[in-house]
């Protein structure tokens, strides 16, 4: 089995360089939360280096609170923001001569339309167009997953490698202490419970189901770089290939 690992990158943290030749997929802030022509240029360069595949990682036009908060924003002022990022972004690819391999919205955007159809429906009319021959990534059984797929659009079940959740597969909230893994041996464990069982130990103890395609491990977790050193290494060590 390939397991893919990705990181969120071009978040102002500069540890990229140390991220890219452990991880297989990233998601580059596009100019939402973070990022500018510089930050996506220099990332993309880094990806290409070390072939590792490319996303967008568009979010809620919110550079104050790092698309972090959901955001109280009109229907038409999301929808242009989010094209104008993916806009930005397909043209510094174009430049590079790279390929968009996925989209995967960000922070308070990615977790509220897992939930909220409306806006579900909304950003999928908005990324659409640019998908092509790319995939989306999204949490399983989430309704986002359920528009996508209605639409016709490629989809890649991703889970958060990283952090604790919640019996209904949403995430343990930022707000409580439990709510990240920063244990590398435990991020590991997180893991491989996925991937040979197809379910995922809940904060509160519970086995709940789940389908994975792709590993979150967040960039700007204080050791994030011994996370992905050491989990690339032994999900290699079980068996799986990273790619």
């Amino acid at each position: 089995m390939v397991v893919d690992i990705n990181c969120d990158v071009g978040e102002g943290v500069e540890n990229e360089h140390l991220l890219m030749p452990y991880i297989s997929s990233c998601n580059i802030a596009c100019g939402g939360h973070f990022g500018n022509v510089n930050s996506i240029d220099k990332t993309i360069q880094l990806a290409l280096k070390n072939k590792v595949k490319i996303g967008a990682h568009p979010s809620f036009p919110d550079k104050e609170n790092f698309g972090r908060l959901l955001m109280q924003i009109s229907n038409e002022d999301l929808k242009k923001s989010i094209q104008n990022q993916l806009d930005l972004f397909l043209e510094r690819l174009f430049l590079f001569d790279a390929k968009l391999h996925h989209i995967k919205p960000h922070g308070a955007l990615y977790n509220a339309i897992a939930v909220d159809e409306k806006l579900a429906i909304l950003f999928i009319d908005v990324i659409k167009p640019y998908l092509n021959d790319a995939y989306l990534y999204v949490p399983y059984n989430s309704v986002v997953e359920k528009v996508a797929l209605k639409n016709n659009i490629k989809i890649k079940y991703e889970a958060f490698a990283d952090r604790n959740y919640n019996n209904d597969l949403t995430l343990v909230s930022r707000k409580q202490k439990n709510a990240l893994l920063i244990d590398k041996s435990e991020v590991l464990n997180h893991i491989l419970q996925m991937i040979k069982h197809q379910n995922v130990k809940t904060i509160s103890g519970l086995e709940i189901a789940i389908k994975v395609d792709t590993f979150c491990v967040h960039g700007d977790t204080e050791n994030a770089i011994e996370i992905v050193k050491f989990i690339n290494q032994e999900i290699q060590k079980s068996g799986f290939t990273v790619g």
